[in-house]
């Protein structure tokens, strides 16, 4: 088990290029977002939902321990580098996104990597991540049906952007780049 545990050289190499890819991603999502929270502020939690993007797709192709959060960190270091003035932001969220993925996957000793895994963790975040906000955005600002869409959106946006990381992982996995990510 010790060696299933051992991190390597392909392994760290393949979650560089996803979190390089959706360090990318963020930074725009990020740059979207200040337009959404002026315009369209309900929409938000749709947005942030890209944020789970990095830890599905390596959980789903690499199906090992913590390629989650080395993913999410490497695309928080690509979002800070388009964005650095929100490097806190990118770096938090990578921690919190990154991290409950990771306790996620522990619970079954990263044993199961069924697509309600996956989604169960995206619920989780969507959760999370709606409370914090609930306080920071004055959410109470809405109408009950107002609050009620905007915690929803939070719960959707994280399960819909891990649907689309399941989608890329697989494609990754039928075109042969888990096995030569192997070690």
């Amino acid at each position: 088990m010790a060696d299933r545990n051992r991190i390597s050289t392909s392994v760290l190499l393949t979650c560089a290029a996803i979190g390089v890819a959706t360090g990318v991603l963020q930074a725009g999502a990020g740059a979207l977002s200040g337009f959404v929270s002026a315009g369209a502020p309900i929409l938000y939690g749709l947005v942030l939902g890209v944020h789970v993007l990095p830890g599905v797709v390596a959980q789903e192709l690499l199906r090992r321990p913590w390629v989650a959060l080395i993913t999410h960190l490497i695309a928080g270091l690509v979002a800070s580098a388009v964005v650095p003035l929100w490097i806190g932001r990118y770096i938090g969220t990578a921690l919190l996104i990154g991290g409950l993925q990771e306790i996620v996957a522990a619970t079954s000793r990263y044993r199961r990597w069924e697509p309600w895994r996956f989604f169960l963790s995206a619920v989780i975040v969507g959760v999370v991540i709606a409370a914090a906000i609930w306080f920071a955005a004055d959410v109470t600002r809405f109408p009950l049906w107002g609050q009620i869409v905007y915690v929803a959106l939070f719960v959707i946006g994280p399960v819909g952007w891990t649907a689309v990381g399941l989608a890329i992982g697989n494609a990754l996995r039928r075109a042969g780049v888990a096995r030569r990510s192997q070690g």
